[in-house]
């Protein structure tokens, strides 16, 4: 029991503390900024994403004329529909259906605010036009 104590006493002559302090590597907290490319090239190694090329660069041009020419024709036809519903082009609040899409449109003090739902797939969107 006393060889115990003799070494707790005698253990803690020799046990010294240290302060600790703590310095940021990324340059975005404060770290050095000689260390973002270093930083930046260990992420790079590191990624296992690698990028898709663009579907521009794989795309012939008749491909890209073909896209082109049907977004052409959706927009086109899309300004029908619109212009067939709302008439002049004004809004008008109420609630309309296209398909799987509802659009309910209301007038507040914000301005006119057009709530898109998908049906199908639940996502939501909302648009305020200010007055």
């Amino acid at each position: 029991m006393n060889a115990i104590i003799f070494y707790l006493v005698l253990g803690t002559g020799f046990a010294s503390a240290q302060q600790f302090s703590y310095k940021p590597i990324n340059p975005a907290f404060g770290g050095d900024t000689f260390n973002y490319q270093w930083l930046l090239s260990s992420a790079v190694t590191q990624n296992q994403f690698k990028g898709v090329n663009s579907s521009f660069d794989r795309e012939s041009s008749l491909d890209s004329f073909t896209e082109s020419l049907n977004r052409q024709l959706l927009s086109q036809l899309s300004s029908k529909l619109f212009g067939d519903q709302f008439g002049d082009g004004n809004l008008k609040p109420g609630n309309y259906t296209f398909g799987s899409m509802y659009i309910q449109v209301t007038q507040t003090d914000k301005g006119l605010i057009v709530k898109i739902l998908n049906t199908t797939t639940g996502e939501q969107s909302e648009i305020i036009i200010p007055n």
